[in-house]
Order: C-alpha cells, then structure tokens, then sequence
C-alpha cells in the first residue's frame, strides 16, 4: 500500500479493499477535520453543529483517542491517497456487558454514496466481536437519516425501537430509532450473504 500522506500516520489498524482505519493523531486536527463538524449540511443526521468545532476541540478529542479503551476510535482513511475523509467509533464500551455503540461520520461528502460507511463498518464491527469480545453492538440515529438506517441493516443489525422524539434538531423534536445486533445474529447474517452471493 502506497502511503503518500505528508504527515507521520501510524500505520493502518484495519485494512478494507478501498479504504483503512488508523488511529486520529493530531496533526489531523489541521487537515479537513474541523470543517465536517462545522458544516450544516454534513451534520444534518447527527447530534453535532450545535457549538462550532475548534481545533482546540478536535486535539482534545485525539488526545482522548490515544488513552481510552473505552472507545476505539478510528479516522477512515483512503488508500489511494490517504485522505483522511471521517472518523468511526465503537463506544462506551462495556467490560461486563460486553457492549459498544457504534458511531460514523463521512465528512467528506464526495464520499458520500460511495460505500465507504459498509466498508468501514463492516471493518470495525468485525474486529468488536472478533478481536474485543463483544456481545452486541448497537446504534441510535435520528427517525430523518436515512442512510445511518439502511447502514444499520446492512451491518445485521434490527430495528429495537424508538425513543420518541428525543433529539432536537434544526428547530424541532426528532426521533431517535435504536438498532442492535448480537455476535451471532451478526456471524448468522454475514454467513447467508456469503451463501447467496
């Protein structure tokens, strides 16, 4: 894999056909980074753009990445030129329930539609059962982000339920609809697609 990239990144954590996840380091923080979460558009299904994103933020953020084993958190990364174009997450992760959400942002909207959000996904929701033990991973999102919906099935997850208008939004109350999947019911899924393709 050619690596380009003016910064020292370490080296790729989980490698795709198109795309890797690496640890955040901070010189990220003076790439495109902070635009994503300043930009309304970008943010239309999810919870940020409601304070403006400061690099000061964002190395906060990193710093947090580098120490926690709470949350992994990955920056998605190009392999055809190593542009750093979002950010995946398995958070609050549980020692005893062994349980995690999962979080994506694709900030660079170029991206957007490409299938790089199944890529990634399916990297990281991969190593959380294989590697970190997890029994379930889940996802919340808002009832409008339609692509965060068709994600969380393409990933094997099911519909759990809905926290009736428990996000604000633009100006108003939104729905957030739950997902979840189990270690099983996601090796069951990943195994029929195998089958049928």
């Amino acid at each position: 894999m050619k690596m380009t990239s003016i910064f020292n990144h370490p080296r790729p954590f989980l490698i795709g056909e198109h795309i890797y996840l690496r640890s955040l380091v901070e010189e990220d923080a003076d790439g495109p980074y902070l635009t994503w979460f300043n930009d309304q558009e970008a943010c239309r299904g999810n919870s940020h753009h409601v304070f403006p994103y400061t690099k000061d933020a964002a190395v906060s953020y990193i710093d947090h990445a580098k120490q926690t084993r709470e949350d992994l958190i990955l920056a998605i990364v190009m392999q055809k030129d190593d542009q750093h174009i979002g950010n995946i997450t398995l958070q609050n992760m549980h020692p005893i329930y062994r349980s995690a959400e999962f979080s994506i942002v694709i900030g660079e909207k170029l991206f957007w539609g490409q299938g790089v959000g199944k890529e990634a996904g399916k990297l990281i929701c991969d190593h959380g059962f294989k590697a970190l033990n997890l029994h379930r991973i889940a996802c919340g999102t808002f009832a409008n982000n339609a692509a965060m919906q068709k994600l969380a099935l393409y990933l094997g997850m099911s519909e759990e339920g809905v926290r009736r208008q428990a996000a604000y939004k633009d100006g108003k109350y939104v729905d957030v609809i739950e997902y979840g999947v189990l270690r099983q019911e996601y090796e069951e899924h990943w195994s029929d697609l195998e089958r049928t393709n």
